[in-house]
Parts: structure tokens; C-alpha cells; sequence
């Protein structure tokens, strides 16, 4: 067989019902000196959600495609068993995948081989208890994986309550904790964040949500914070700024900062608006904030507790995360508008009309943007403050909601595409020869 079914995730599951009873399974296995040093990826890797530095940026000097199509640069494609919006994360000769069996109201995680796209192993991480409620555009599987080099952690809306499950590269189930209740709205997209021994997540909802560190070893929570009684779906993320490392989190009507081993507050401000979706950015002296309900909004805030606002304006990137490179924010409006900004005044410096409705955030390599539009339309310019410069298109017809990555010089595309009258979901493995 070319892979092997992981079904004794369940079986762990029912052993240790009254573990789970008051939320928790746990694991009492330390981490080891190897397993701490967690924030030095491998330069071929995608690890956790926005990359090897939570920016949206891939590792520089690689030659991924520039041109690619259903029977062009495809080096291979996967047939994904049901659906999810978050991105492959990979990591040495792997790739894992989260999705979610609507019909049959499984989560799983995937993992499938780098170099030829064959599975693994799945593992089923919860059965019953599905989310139904939600945005049409919106997927039961669109937290991205974190793993830390011999652990997963995924992120997933179940049976009313948002829980984080640690796996090992296996697919063996070590922890689940219950981070909050969940009461939907739009749906749950927080990705989890990896500092240190921890794992970091949110849960933000109307029904009063968490941000939370985890023992990464054990599953056990180290701090907690509630959350506003508000829908709002950002990750939180880790940046270095103002001479410090710090959790950030926009939504909420608020911009947070956290002090990541500790979850004190450092400072908090009326910012960015109640719904957010995108991740926030920093120059290292600002960060950069937008939502989109129920106002449109981008913002930058200074990062150094003063809660000033540098500048704001009424621009609509409500889904898509922004990129920050030098002194210059780069974002695609969710209409497909492709604008620059400048991060330290606010002022426009170039904006162009590309076309489409883009949900997808976009990636940067070397000096080049890739921006795809929700039917897999990619516009790739330059990262140049000065003008817009196209570079090259190309597409791989289906939906495209989920972000791509950019590694080994390979594009990673997670594409829905209409077969017999059914949505069938495959991930895409673009690289022409030479970057095979």
C-alpha cells in the first residue's frame, strides 16, 4: 500500500474520555534541548502559516516558475480527500495538509511525500461534531499547520469549541486541549503560532474567545487571555519590533500586544476595526492593520506601546494578508487592486487595477509578488515602490481561496476544481526543470 490510515487517533480519543471530559488530553513527554530551538527553519521549508519568518516572504535566491498551466511545470498533483482553505506546510521530505470530510464530519491531517506527492499517512483528528454554520467561502480545514521539526499543530473548529491537537511526524496523536467555546459567525481560520517551548493560538468569537499559550511537550496551558465578546478571525503573530519580540493579534476594534512567554500585556490600543481577517505586518517600527467590517480599514500603528497612529486610510483588504519590504507596504485589495504604500507616511505610491476578487494572500520571493484571484488567476510584479511592473500570468483554472507557498524553488498550489458535477480539491506541485 502506498500509505497507511491512521485511525488510532480516534481509538486514543475514546481511551481517554475523561481526560477529554474536562478538556484536555495531555502528554507528559518533555521537549528535549534539540526539539526547543524552533525558529530557525530550514531554507527549503514552508513551516507554519506566512513562511520561515511569519511574513509572507520565501527564502531569497530561489527560481520558482513564472509561467505554469494544467499540462505545463506541473511536477505533480494530489487528489485531496475533502476540503480546507489553510496552506500546505512543509518541512524536510514532507508535506502536511489539514482538511475536513464535510459529508462524513472528519477533520484529518495529511502527509504526503515533497518530491512525488504520494501519501503517507492520514490521521483523523476528530470525527462528528462539524461546524455547518459560516461564510459560503469559508472551509472547516483553513488553519495552516505549524510543526516545530518533530511536531504538528493544528488548529480546528469542533463540536462547538475551538481545540489545538499536537502530532508527532507519524501522525500519532500526543495532545488535544480545548482552547474556548466557539460560536460562529463567519467561521474559525486563527492559525497557531510556535515561540519557544509554546504554541500560541486564538479564538476569537461572539461568544468570547482566547488567546492562549500551550506547553508544546504537554498540551498543558501556560497563560491565558479572554478576549471581547466579537467575531474576528487574524493568527496571531510574532515580530520583532520596537527592540522587542512580541505576539501581536488585530481584531476586535483592538491591535494587541502580548510579551510571548508570559502573555502580559505590553500595549493595547482602539485600533484596525471589529472583523479581521488578515495577519498583521511591521517595518519594525509599525505595524499594519486591516479589516473590513464594518468599516474598510488599513492602519499603522507604532509599535512601541505609545498606541499612536502613524496613518490610516479607508482601503478595503479585508482577507489577504500584506507584505512589508523596506519601507514599502504592498497589498492586494480584495476588489484586485495591487497597491503600494508607503509604510512610514501613508502615501500612495503606485496602484493598479489587475481584475478578479482575491481572498488568497499574496507571496513574495526574491523581488517578485505572486497575487492569485479566487478563480487561479496569479499576477506576478515586481516588489518596486516606484511603478507597477507586470511580469508575467498564468493559471490553473478552479477556486483558489487558500494562500500558495514558495520553497525549493517549487510554487504549492491548493486548487477546487468542478469534476462530473462534484469539487474535487487537489494540491499542485508547479516547478519548471531546473527547479526540480
Amino acid at each position: 500500500m502506498t500509505y497507511q490510515l491512521r485511525s488510532h487517533a480516534r481509538y486514543c480519543l475514546l481511551l481517554a474520555l475523561a481526560m477529554l471530559a474536562s478538556g484536555f488530553l495531555v502528554s507528559e513527554t518533555p521537549l528535549t534541548a534539540a526539539e526547543r530551538v524552533t525558529n530557525a527553519p530550514a531554507q527549503n521549508d514552508w513551516p507554519w502559516w506566512r513562511g520561515p519568518q511569519h511574513t509572507g516572504i520565501a527564502t531569497p535566491g530561489q527560481k520558482p516558475p513564472l509561467e505554469w498551466g494544467p499540462n505545463q511545470n506541473v511536477a505533480w498533483r494530489f487528489a485531496v480527500p475533502g476540503r480546507g482553505h489553510a496552506q500546505p506546510t512543509v518541512v524536510g521530505d514532507f508535506i502536511y495538509l489539514p482538511t475536513a470530510d464535510e459529508k462524513r464530519e472528519i477533520h484529518s491531517v495529511l502527509c504526503l511525500q515533497r518530491e512525488t506527492g504520494k501519501l503517507v499517512w492520514k490521521t483523523d483528528v476528530h470525527t462528528g461534531g462539524l461546524d455547518r454554520g459560516g461564510h459560503q467561502k469559508t472551509s472547516q480545514a483553513s488553519a495552516t499547520l505549524a510543526c516545530d521539526g518533530t511536531r504538528l499543530l493544528a488548529n480546528f473548529l469542533h463540536d462547538g469549541a475551538v481545540w489545538t491537537t499536537a502530532l508527532d511526524l507519524a501522525g500519532n496523536v500526543l495532545w488535544q486541549q480545548k482552547i474556548s467555546p466557539f460560536v460562529t459567525h463567519q467561521g474559525f481560520a486563527a492559525s497557531p503560532l510556535i515561540y519557544g517551548d509554546l504554541v500560541i493560538v486564538a479564538s476569537d468569537n461572539k461568544g468570547g474567545g482566547a488567546i492562549a499559550a500551550l506547553e508544546r511537550a504537554t498540551g498543558r496551558v501556560a497563560w491565558k487571555r479572554m478576549r471581547p465578546k466579537l467575531a474576528s478571525y487574524a493568527s496571531p503573530i510574532l515580530i520583532q519590533a520596537a527592540g522587542k519580540e512580541q505576539v501581536v493579534i488585530q481584531g476586535c476594534n483592538l491591535v494587541t500586544s502580548l510579551d510571548p512567554t508570559t502573555g502580559n500585556l505590553l500595549w493595547e490600543t482602539e485600533a484596525a476595526t471589529t472583523e479581521c481577517v488578515t495577519t498583521l505586518v511591521t517595518d519594525g517600527e509599525r505595524v499594519f492593520a486591516s479589516g473590513g467590517y464594518p468599516k474598510n480599514h488599513v492602519q499603522a500603528v507604532f509599535a512601541d506601546g505609545s498606541k499612536k497612529v502613524a496613518w490610516e486610510n479607508k482601503s478595503r483588504v479585508y482577507v489577504p494578508s500584506m507584505l512589508v519590504q523596506g519601507n514599502y507596504l504592498y497589498a492586494m485589495l480584495d476588489a484586485g487592486i495591487a497597491t503600494c504604500w508607503d509604510t512610514r507616511t501613508g502615501k500612495v505610491t503606485w496602484k493598479q487595477r489587475i481584475g478578479g476578487t482575491f481572498t488568497a494572500a499574496p507571496i513574495m520571493v526574491n523581488d517578485l509578488i505572486y497575487a492569485f484571484d479566487e478563480a487561479g488567476q496569479a499576477t506576478i510584479f515586481r516588489a518596486d515602490p516606484k511603478k507597477y511592473q507586470q511580469v508575467s500570468r498564468a493559471r490553473i483554472p478552479g477556486e483558489q481561496f487558500s494562500s500558495p507557498v514558495i520553497c525549493g524553488s517549487r510554487l504549492y498550489l491548493r486548487v477546487g476544481q468542478t469534476e462530473n458535477g462534484r469539487r474535487q480539491e487537489y494540491l499542485y506541485a508547479i516547478a519548471t526543470p531546473e527547479g526540480q
